[in-house]
């Protein structure tokens, strides 16, 4: 018989929060996101680098809410600030307990993380971003090269440029679907980039559900006000709670592994998706 899918944690929304900026995590953390992220790359400038390191390592010290995911984005292992940053996540009592990697280009970065990242650091886990034609073209592979991977984001402004296309939602299609196909195949969580326009609510939905449609198990964000909307493009509604229970009931009565729902045939796969379908719903009331 097919087991449930387990150990699911919903992926709908991720907040950054600057490093420079500690005062903003506790917030951060009360805001509603499943994750909120710590930014030591985009959002830090380079002659304050050390000093966002000095600040932030402290908050996962003595972080609480243990229903969101707390995360640290650290800057690209090929640069002297990304070694930094793993030598400081080496060396800390209380590492993170996930880290976001930018500009992964190749499953053997991944598989060096597993080899530094030991004792005390064996606990983080990992969310790598595809931002470069490489990473791009290589994504399934790096999706599949840790055990300790649990989400992937794409990265548009890079992957636009190397592309060489509008970083548009349209333009970046094929890569979207390209990093949706990987994740899926590795059974990890994807994410979307954030929407950057703060006063387009109605471009944020747009974008969100098409996002969600297109396979996307969530989207990241840079504010709080943006959380509600994408939380409503990637929580199932009642239909959908209601179609799961429906298929999940049919499926653990037969006996036969072919069965109809609503004059639909139903195959594994499908139960499957039904199975993290009430994971998710389950999660999410336990973490309110």
């Amino acid at each position: 018989m097919l087991s449930p899918v387990k150990n699911v944690c919903p992926r709908r929304s991720l907040l950054f929060v600057p490093g420079l900026r500690p005062d903003r995590f506790a917030k951060a953390l009360d805001a509603g996101a499943d994750i909120v992220c710590v930014d030591l790359e985009d959002a830090v400038a380079q002659d304050r680098k050390a000093e966002a390191r000095s600040l932030t390592f402290p908050l996962f010290a003595n972080s609480t809410h243990p229903h969101v995911e707390q995360m640290l984005r650290i800057n690209a292992l090929s640069t002297a600030e990304g070694l930094k940053d793993l030598q400081a996540i080496i060396e800390a009592d209380s590492p993170p307990a996930a880290i976001m990697v930018p500009k992964i280009r190749s499953a053997e970065e991944v598989q060096l993380l597993d080899h530094l990242l030991i004792g005390r650091a064996e606990i983080v886990r990992y969310c790598v971003i595809i931002e470069t034609n490489q990473g791009l073209e290589r994504a399934s592979e790096i999706a599949r090269a840790s055990p300790r991977i649990d989400s992937m984001i794409i990265g548009a402004v890079d992957l636009s440029a190397d592309l060489r296309c509008a970083k548009t939602w349209e333009a970046l299609l094929y890569a979207r679907s390209r990093i949706v196909h990987a994740g899926a195949g590795a059974g990890i969580d994807v994410l979307d980039v954030p929407y950057l326009s703060l006063h387009d609510e109605a471009g944020l939905r747009a974008e969100a559900m098409a996002s969600a449609g297109l396979g996307f198990t969530g989207k990241a964000s840079i504010h709080p006000n943006q959380l509600p909307a994408i939380h409503a493009a990637f929580s199932p509604d009642e239909k959908a709670i209601a179609r799961a229970r429906k298929i999940i009931a049919a499926f653990e009565k037969d006996k036969t592994g072919l069965f109809v729902v609503d004059g639909e045939l139903i195959e594994l796969p499908v139960v499957r998706s039904m199975y993290r379908v009430l994971a998710i719903v389950d999660r999410i009331a336990r973490n309110r």
